[in-house]
C-alpha cells in the first residue's frame, strides 16, 4: 500500500524535475542545431538579462512595499474601532480581487510622468508605477495573511502576556508577531511567486523587462525560429525563478506543519 502511494509521488517529482531541465535544454539544443540562431541568441542575451533584472527589481520592490503596508493593515483590521477596521477591510476585499493588469494601468496613467519639487523636475519612471501597481494587491494579500496569523495565535498567549504586565502593543510586538512570522512565511512566498509572474504585465506600459526585451529582440531579428526561442527563454527564466520558490514554500509548509 505504501509503495502504491509513493509511486505517484515519485512520478510527479520526476515530471517536475524534468520540466525544470526541459526548457533550458530545448533552448540550448535549438541554438546548437542552428549556429546562426545560436549566435543571434548570444548577442541578445545581455539585453534579455537586463530586462530580467528589472523583473527581479520590480518583484522585490513591490513585495517589500506590500509587506510593510500589508502587515500594518493586517494589524489595523483587528482594531476595536469600526472607523479603522471597516476601511481596512474594504481595502483588502477590493484590491485582493482586483486584476493586476488593471492596477498597473491605473497607476501608470493616474500618477504624473514627473514631479515638481521646489522648481526641480524629477522624473517618475514607469517601473516605479508598476511597483506601486503590484504592491497594492500584494499589500491586500499580506494584510489578510497577517490578520489570519494573529487570529491563529491562542488567546492564552495574550492572557499570559497580560499577566506578565505587558501592554497590548508590547504583547503584539514581542510575543504575538514573532509567532506569526513562522506561520505567515509560506503564504508570503506564494504571494512573492504570484507577484513575480505579474511583473511581465509591466511590459504593456512600456517598462523594459524580460518580455519587453524578448519582443524587441524578435522584432529586430525577424526570424520565426528566433521568436520561438526568445519566448522559450522568457518561459525558462520565469520558471527557473519561481519553481525554487514553490519548492521551498512546500518544504517550509511541511516543516512548520510537523512542528
Amino acid at each position: 500500500m505504501r509503495a502504491q502511494i509513493q509511486q505517484p509521488r515519485t512520478a510527479s517529482r520526476i515530471l517536475r524535475n524534468g520540466a525544470f531541465v526541459a526548457l533550458p535544454l530545448v533552448v540550448l539544443l535549438s541554438a546548437v542545431a542552428d549556429p546562426t540562431l545560436g549566435s543571434e541568441l548570444l548577442q541578445w542575451v545581455p539585453y534579455l538579462a537586463s530586462g530580467f533584472m528589472m523583473n527581479v527589481v520590480i518583484a522585490l520592490s513591490a513585495m517589500t512595499l506590500g509587506t510593510v503596508v500589508g502587515a500594518l493593515f493586517g494589524m489595523l483590521s483587528l482594531a476595536p474601532f469600526r472607523l479603522v477596521r471597516y476601511p481596512v477591510a474594504a481595502y483588502v476585499q477590493l484590491f485582493r480581487n482586483a486584476p493586476h493588469l488593471v492596477l498597473i494601468f491605473a497607476t501608470t496613467y493616474i500618477f504624473p510622468f514627473e514631479i515638481v519639487i521646489y522648481g526641480t523636475y524629477l522624473p517618475f519612471p514607469d517601473w516605479v508605477k508598476a511597483v506601486i501597481g503590484l504592491a497594492i494587491p500584494a499589500s491586500a494579500y499580506i494584510a489578510e495573511i497577517t490578520r489570519g496569523a494573529i487570529l491563529s495565535i491562542p488567546t492564552t498567549q495574550w492572557e499570559a502576556a497580560k499577566g506578565l504586565g505587558f501592554s497590548h502593543g508590547q504583547a503584539l510586538r514581542w510575543i504575538i508577531l514573532p509567532q506569526c512570522l513562522r506561520r505567515s512565511l509560506p503564504p508570503w512566498m506564494n504571494v512573492l511567486a504570484s507577484i513575480t509572474m505579474g511583473t511581465a504585465l509591466a511590459s504593456l506600459v512600456g517598462v523594459h523587462e524580460l518580455l519587453h526585451a524578448a519582443t524587441d529582440a524578435s522584432t529586430a531579428v525577424r526570424r520565426l525560429d528566433f521568436t520561438i526561442i526568445a519566448y522559450l527563454v522568457v518561459m525558462a527564466a520565469f520558471f527557473t525563478l519561481c519553481y525554487p520558490i514553490s519548492r521551498l514554500t512546500r518544504r517550509m509548509e511541511g516543516r512548520f506543519h510537523a512542528a
